[in-house]
C-alpha cells in the first residue's frame, strides 16, 4: 500500500527539526518543513505519532532557503538566524513541557562559521566513492563535496580513489583548524599489512597519519592500531589545546565548543576544587584549572584519559587531575564545584544522587539533548537547587542539534 499524500499546516517546530502539523486524525510530524508552511507531505502510518516528508511546498515560509541534499543537515532549508531562533524554541519547550518550569533562555550563541566547520567526517566507502550512510533505509549517498567539513578535510577527499583504499569499508578523518593537520583511520576486518597500499594512498592525499580499526557494534570499540605517521595532531578549544585522534571522541567544532567551555568556565566561578565528570580529555575542565586550586576530571575512557593526562604534561597544568571512575560513583570530598557534560542519554539517577549528597553547591550542566537535560533539572529542581543562566550553543549548524551551558545553584 503506497503512502498517502497529505496536505498539511506546520504549526511549529518540534526536537528533530520536524514540522509539526495536525489533521483530523491528530498529530502529523513532517521532515523538510518549516513553520507557518503549507506542503504536501507523503505520510506513513504506523505505531505513534505518523510521519511524513515533504513532496511539494504550497506556501513557503520567508526563512525558507536552498539546501544540499545532505542527510544529517535537517535544517539546511532554514536561513540561519532562523535556526537559531527554532534552537531556543527546542530548549525552552524542553525546560517548559519536562521540567515543568516556564521561564525564557537566553538566545542562541551563533557557530562562528556556519558552513565547513566539521573538524571530522565519516564516510562508507563504495565503488562509486565516499557516501554518506543515508538514514531511513535509504541507498548510501554519494559525497562529491561536503560543505559541512573543513576545507582541510575536502581538499583530503579530492584527491581519493576509493578504489585504492580496499578492503576498508569505512574511513574517518579528523582535522585541525590549529596546525592544518588531518589524520585518517580505515575501518575493516583483517591485519595491519592488508591495509598498506590503503594506507600509503592516504598519506599521498595528504594526511599525516593513518590508523586502522576494526568494525565494532559500538564505534572504535575493537581497538586501534597505528599504521603510518601520527595518530594525534593538536587542535584549539577556546584557552586550551588539546590532542585529537580520528578516532577518539572530541567535539567537532572547535570554535562553537571553545565558546561554550569559556562560558562553563565563568558560570563556575572560582574556589577550592571543580570536578569535571563526563570530562573525557578535560577540555572543559581545563577551563577550570586558572581559578580553583585543583581540578579532578573523571571519566571512563582510557584513551581520552591518557590524551588529557599527555595534554597537561605538555601545558605544564600541575593542578588537574585525571581519574578513571564512573560519575555514578564519584566520591571527591571537599568539592566546590561540578561541571557535567554527560552524553545524550544525560545523568542517571545514581549520578544526580552523588551530585545532590555532595559538597557542591554549584552544578555547571553543558548538555548535547534539551529532553534529558531538562528532566535532570527537574530532578535537581525538586531537591531543592535552582536554576540560573540557561544558554543555547549552536555546535552544529545546519542540523536540529543544539547544545546547553546552564548554571544550577543551591
Amino acid at each position: 500500500m503506497s503512502e498517502p499524500l497529505l496536505t498539511l499546516e506546520i504549526e511549529k517546530l518540534v526536537a528533530g527539526g520536524l514540522g509539526l502539523a495536525r489533521d483530523e486524525s491528530g498529530v502529523v510530524l513532517v521532515r523538510g518543513a518549516l513553520p507557518g508552511e503549507r506542503v504536501t507531505a507523503r505520510v506513513r502510518a504506523g505505531k505513534g505519532v505518523r510521519q511524513g516528508t515533504v513532496v511539494e511546498v504550497l506556501r513557503r515560509s520567508p526563512d525558507r532557503v536552498d539546501a544540499p541534499e545532505l542527510p544529517t543537515a535537517d535544517l539546511a532549508h532554514a536561513r540561519y538566524e532562523a535556526q537559531l531562533a527554532y534552537k531556543k524554541a527546542f530548549v525552552e519547550e524542553a525546560l517548559s513541557r519536562i521540567a515543568k518550569v516556564r521561564r525564557p533562555v537566553n538566545d542562541t550563541v551563533p557557530s562562528p562559521q556556519a558552513w565547513a566547520y566539521r573538524n571530522t567526517a565519516q564516510y562508507l566507502v563504495t565503488p562509486q566513492g565516499l557516501a554518506y550512510r543515508e538514514r531511513r533505509g535509504s541507498d548510501p549517498l554519494v559525497v562529491d563535496k561536503d560543505p559541512l567539513v573543513m576545507p582541510q578535510i575536502q581538499a583530503v577527499v579530492d584527491r581519493l580513489d576509493p578504489k585504492l583504499l580496499d578492503p576498508a569499508t569505512e574511513v574517518a578523518f579528523r582535522a585541525s583548524g590549529l596546525t592544518g593537520e588531518v589524520v585518517a583511520a580505515l575501518i575493516g576486518p583483517g591485519e595491519t599489512r592488508q591495509y598498506l597500499r590503503a594506507s600509503d594512498h592516504l598519506m599521498d592525499a595528504g594526511v599525516v597519519g593513518v590508523s586502522l580499526a576494526q568494525p565494532a557494534g559500538r564505534r572504535f570499540s575493537a581497538g586501534v592500531r597505528l599504521i603510518a605517521g601520527e595518530s594525534e595532531i593538536r587542535e584549539q578549544f577556546g584557552q586550551v589545546q588539546v590532542s585529537v585522534s580520528a578516532t577518539g571522541f572530541a567535539q567537532v567544532n572547535p570554535q562553537a565548543a571553545g565558546l561554550a567551555y569559556l562560558r562553563a568556565a565563568q558560570l563556575a566561578g572560582e574556589g577550592d576544587h571543580a570536578v569535571d565528570l563526563y570530562g573525557g580529555s578535560g577540555a572543559i575542565g581545563r577551563h577550570l584549572a586558572p581559578a580553583f586550586r585543583k581540578v579532578t576530571v573523571l571519566d571512563s575512557a582510557p584513551e581520552a584519559l591518557s590524551r588529557g593526562r599527555q595534554d597537561v604534561a605538555v601545558s605544564g597544568e600541575h593542578n588537574v587531575v585525571y581519574r578513571s571512575g564512573d560519575a555514578a560513583r564519584f566520591s571527591e570530598l571537599g568539592t566546590d564545584v561540578i561541571v557535567v557534560d554527560p552524553p545524550r542519554a544525560g545523568l542517571d539517577e545514581e549520578a544526580r544522587e552523588q551530585i545532590h549528597a555532595s559538597t557542591a553547591d554549584r552544578l555547571v550542566y553543558v548538555s548535547c539533548d534539551p529532553a534529558t537535560w531538562a528532566r535532570d533539572v527537574g530532578d535537581l529542581l525538586r531537591r531543592g537547587w535552582k536554576l540560573g543562566e540557561v544558554t543555547p550553543h549552536d555546535f552544529y549548524p545546519q542540523t536540529s542539534h543544539v547544545e546547553i551551558v546552564s548554571v544550577l545553584n543551591r
